[in-house]
């Protein structure tokens, strides 16, 4: 049969439960505290680079490449087939107004030039006998037109006379007919000599107009061939730095082929390239910073390029100051894209600890410790980051990457 357990017994296991939990919650409660305090440590004052946080502009930028080429470069090109005879300077040779830069062999141009010319004083010679001999046909056609005219008055007089030898009996009706028909055989042969006369000298006009302009045109031809002579002489006509020859002397050039560049220093621009994974966000008109070691150049996308090639887009920057006296011809430089912008937000210097996430911790020096705390970034370049929340201005932060301490919670900087 059960027995009823005392009340004092059941009192006295309560409290003995009651107090096994409490010493379980101490126990527990000094694990925490030394497992915190294990977590803490310490860093050296010298190994960490801070920022402080303050109120300024972010620009959003993408990372690029350019390379600096002359604004514009002045492109020689042979006028004749000839050969190099002489090259005279060589590549990166300043050059001036008027120096010579490459000899072209143009003896056989100079031939031809001489061909061309006793054709046209062939052509011209033509021309003075043609209108000598149209000149002896036309006054040949005036003299039998005169003559033609002598004998119709001649007709005219037989045919009056043949009328009144009628009247008085002396001849007969048919010397009168045949007398005037012989006048007016003369006159239609008349009119038929002054039509003649009429096509050839019409006739002679344009055969001495369509010679004229044959010979008109030979002398353009020589006119081009004598400038082509004369802009075979490859000379600068403006000052620049030579920055291409065709340096193979003794070797044949083709009329139109490249014998040298000069590039003009007085003005540079850029061309960027850019993985493709950018396409729909390099567009013309965007803002561009190119930096040059430790100088800005600011300019603006004027041309991008429509062809993708090895997955590059490639882009055309026209500088603000594109008289830099830092640019130098085929300079590689660091280009950043601006994308967007923030004005008047929070920023703080960029640096290895920012990953790029759009969350994360970062560490904040405060009363000699780096405290860990989380913010949220936004807009971010090679120089700031936009700080959203977890900071405000005048925060001191650490910039040097912390991932080694991401388990802590704070540290002791010494």
């Amino acid at each position: 049969m059960d027995r009823e357990v005392a009340p004092e017994y059941v009192k006295s296991a309560r409290n003995k439960r009651w107090t096994a939990g409490l010493l379980a919650l101490a126990v527990l409660a000094a694990g925490i505290f030394y497992f915190r305090k294990s977590l803490s440590g310490t860093i050296e004052n010298a190994r960490i680079r801070t920022a402080v946080v303050e109120t300024g502009d972010v620009e959003n930028t993408l990372t690029a490449s350019g390379e600096v080429i002359p604004a514009y470069e002045q492109v020689f090109t042979s006028p004749i087939r000839a050969s190099i005879r002489r090259v005279l300077l060589t590549p990166g040779s300043r050059v001036k107004p008027g120096q010579a830069i490459v000899e072209l062999d143009k003896s056989l141009t100079q031939i031809e030039f001489e061909k061309y010319q006793d054709q046209l004083e062939l052509k011209k010679n033509g021309i003075e006998q043609l209108r000598m001999k149209l000149n002896k046909n036309l006054f040949d056609a005036e003299i039998v037109d005169k003559i033609k005219l002598l004998n119709i008055n001649k007709l005219q007089a037989d045919f009056e006379d043949a009328k009144r030898l009628q009247k008085v009996g002396g001849g007969t009706a048919e010397d009168v007919t045949r007398a005037e028909n012989q006048l007016k055989i003369a006159q239609l042969e008349k009119k038929q000599l002054e039509n003649d006369l009429s096509y050839n000298r019409e006739s002679m006009s344009a055969s001495l107009k369509e010679t004229e302009l044959g010979a008109r045109i030979e002398g353009k031809n020589l006119e081009e061939m004598q400038h082509k002579l004369k802009m075979a002489d490859i000379v600068a006509d403006r000052t620049g730095v030579l920055t291409w020859v065709n340096e193979n002397i003794g070797s044949s050039v083709n009329e139109g082929e490249i014998l040298a560049k000069v590039a003009d220093l007085g003005s540079f621009r850029v061309e960027g390239s850019c993985s493709d994974v950018y396409a729909d966000q390099v567009k013309a008109g965007l803002a561009v910073i190119t930096r040059l070691n430790d100088n800005d150049l600011r300019g603006v996308i004027t041309q991008v390029k429509p062809a993708v090639k090895d997955g590059i887009i490639q882009f055309v920057i026209q500088l603000d100051n594109a008289k830099s006296e830092l640019l130098r011809p085929n300079m590689k430089v660091e280009v950043y894209v601006v994308t967007s912008k923030s004005t008047r937000t929070v920023r703080v210097a960029n640096g290895p600890a920012f990953t790029g996430k759009r969350k994360q911790y970062v560490f904040v020096v405060e009363n000699g410790r780096a405290v860990r705390r989380e913010v949220e970034t936004g807009l971010s370049n090679f120089d700031f980051v936009e700080i959203k929340s977890g900071l405000r201005p005048g925060d001191k932060v650490i910039l040097t990457d912390m991932n080694s301490y991401e388990h802590l919670e704070q540290l002791t900087i010494q």
